[in-house]
């Protein structure tokens, strides 16, 4: 085992200066010519989530990179998490390229935190028949602390309510948090409205009344600037319109531009799978439920791999570990678990869960669009081989082991017979022995004396039938 052990590490270790060496000898490129500008259009559709974030993170970096002249957000979303919306703006406040909010196509929605993003961006436009709005943040899984905020103006009756029953006026510890939450949100959109010269009374009453327009109310009310039947009359209608940028005013010249979507790989489709809410929510369940039984139930080992992987995963769906954390945190628990297995008789269930945590850790950690720094997918496949042959030739081992013959074994009690040692403790026909170095439980008859020495005539179960050394026994008769 030791023999094949260092055959396969050995060539995980080829294969890894292999794959090193393949990836040095590998330009990065965009997907696209250096002379030629497009129109970069990414698509946000469902919840927004880490994913998102990342998937638009790269999307804006990839057209600053070919001097895009605007970046295309088509949305259709109905939500998501605050931290991942929050870095949606940061990267369109901070982008070198006009970034244009499309709600689009017909039927399409910009609820909660694509209104927010909707704001943030330089033009806001809308499909005919979309909608936007409804911006009051909740808690996940929980419902709103206090019932609905009361609207601007409206009298305190939860603080007559309280006061019946007996609590002084003002001190309501759930509504408190409800206010913090709302009151943040309404600040933050009346900046992002103010910064872009929009209507900022109606922003605010989203947040605090979860009101929604369509989009010829929206027009109406100065919430966006255009209303566009599809992308090619929205790039027509911005077409020389200036936009202010942290570099300067910029004119746009969008008339006949090539439009390319930026398409989202395996990975940001494996992270979209992942972060969708409800398998997030499982997720979590399953990691709390996985580590809670192995805990209880220490040895089983398979339900504490799963447990431990699960609430990773839901950790980052949740956004509560970024990805390279989660990332990071996934290798390492991959590492640990196929160290543990080369010491421990889990028969496999530690390797393989190594296997599956060291292949999304270096999903999550690795990005391939990040030129001198991309890893071949080839190579982690190879890795993840290596290792699971590694794992089956281990299992395979310990699975002969356990099926060999007790007889061919060379310790246990069967390879005792003959064997002497020291009796510690003896009554009534049963007592201890020391023998080999181990405390065996022994039964036997005669002259058997404390401290005397016995030899095992016969292994039954776990315990030995012994009987006094002759040897012994002729040191102590006289002669």
């Amino acid at each position: 085992m030791r023999r094949a052990s260092t055959w396969l590490f050995g060539l995980a270790l080829l294969a890894q200066a292999l794959g090193a060496a393949g990836a040095q000898g590998v330009p990065a490129t965009t997907g696209f010519a250096a002379s030629v500008a497009p129109v970069v259009l990414v698509k946000i559709e469902g919840a927004i989530g880490p994913a998102t974030a990342d998937h638009l993170h790269r999307a804006l970096a990839m057209a600053a990179n070919v001097k895009a002249p605007l970046a295309l957000l088509q949305i259709d979303t109905p939500g998501g998490l605050d931290t991942s919306m929050r870095s949606i703006i940061k990267d369109i406040l901070a982008s070198p390229v006009p970034v244009a909010s499309y709600v689009a196509p017909n039927g399409a929605r910009a609820a909660s935190a694509g209104t927010y993003i909707l704001y943030a961006s330089h033009i806001a436009a809308m499909a005919p028949a979309s909608n936007l709005g409804a911006a009051t943040p909740v808690a996940i899984g929980l419902p709103t602390p206090g019932g609905q905020p009361d609207a601007p103006g409206a009298p305190d009756t939860r603080g007559a309510s309280a006061a019946s029953q007996g609590a002084p006026p003002g001190e309501h510890t759930a509504d408190a948090m409800t206010a913090k939450r709302v009151g943040d949100a309404a600040a933050y959109i009346r900046s992002l409205a103010q910064l872009r010269g929009r209507n900022a009374v109606w922003a605010e009453k989203a947040v605090r009344e979860a009101v929604s327009l369509s989009s010829q109310e929206a027009l109406q009310s100065n919430v966006i600037d255009l209303i566009a039947r599809d992308v090619a009359d929205l790039l027509q209608q911005v077409n020389g319109r200036e936009i202010v940028l942290a570099s300067g005013t910029l004119r746009l010249a969008t008339v006949g531009a090539q439009v390319v979507e930026f398409e989202a790989d395996r990975r940001t489709r494996f992270l979209s799978v992942i972060t969708d809410p409800s398998l997030a929510l499982i997720l979590m369940l399953v990691g709390i439920y996985g580590l809670l039984f192995e805990f209880s139930n220490l040895g089983f080992v398979l339900p504490g791999v799963i447990g431990g992987i699960s609430l990773l995963l839901a950790l980052f769906a949740f956004q509560m570990l970024s990805v390279n954390y989660a990332g990071l945190a996934l290798l390492l628990l991959g590492v640990a678990f196929l160290i543990a297995e080369a010491f421990l008789p889990t028969f496999g269930a530690l390797g393989v869960g190594g296997i599956v945590a060291f292949a999304f850790g270096a999903v999550l950690l690795i990005d391939g669009d990040v030129p001198g720094f991309g890893i071949p997918k080839s190579l982690i496949a190879l890795l993840g081989a290596t290792s699971a042959a590694l794992i089956l030739v281990v299992a395979c081992m310990a699975a002969k082991a356990r099926r060999r013959p007790v007889a061919n074994m060379v310790s246990g009690s069967p390879a005792l017979l003959d064997a002497t040692g020291e009796l510690i403790e003896f009554s009534d026909g049963e007592g201890w022995a020391m023998i080999r170095g181990e405390h065996w439980r022994i039964h036997g008859a005669g002259d058997l004396q404390i401290g005397g020495q016995v030899r095992v005539t016969r292994a039954q179960g776990h315990a030995l039938e012994v009987a006094a050394d002759s040897s012994d026994l002729a040191k102590r008769i006289p002669s």
